[in-house]
């Protein structure tokens, strides 16, 4: 069954190439960091910290196209070429993106 949120190919090239377990180990990883890359651009948003939002959009995004959360890495990728968003609410969508992409890795790998 294939899950849009996560590309399934990359996902199935990433195991092949480091191994289920490792994989799980770096899901794992990524799901313990993301919260704080989220507030990490919030506060940088609210702070007006142009440099602290790009370089956590930054690893958003090279850390989400790893796995194969290409709208996640879209989004944090414009984010990240984008400078501050003036809009408040500018990263809820994000959020949700990623909201999305936590429980389909934790799916994918049985978390």
């Amino acid at each position: 069954m294939s899950d849009p949120t996560i590309d399934p190919a990359t996902f199935a090239e990433l195991q092949e190439a480091a191994g289920a377990e490792f994989v799980t180990e770096l899901v794992q990883t990524f799901l313990q960091e993301a919260p704080g890359m989220l507030k990490e651009l919030r506060e940088s948003q609210a702070a007006g910290d142009a440099d602290t939002f790009r370089r956590a959009a930054h690893s958003l995004k090279s850390n989400s196209l790893t796995f194969g959360a290409l709208a996640l890495g879209a989004m944090a990728r414009d984010l990240e070429l984008g400078g501050l968003p003036q809009q408040p609410d500018a990263l809820d969508t994000l959020t949700q993106e990623y909201l999305r992409v936590d429980a389909s890795l934790k799916a994918l790998c049985h978390v």
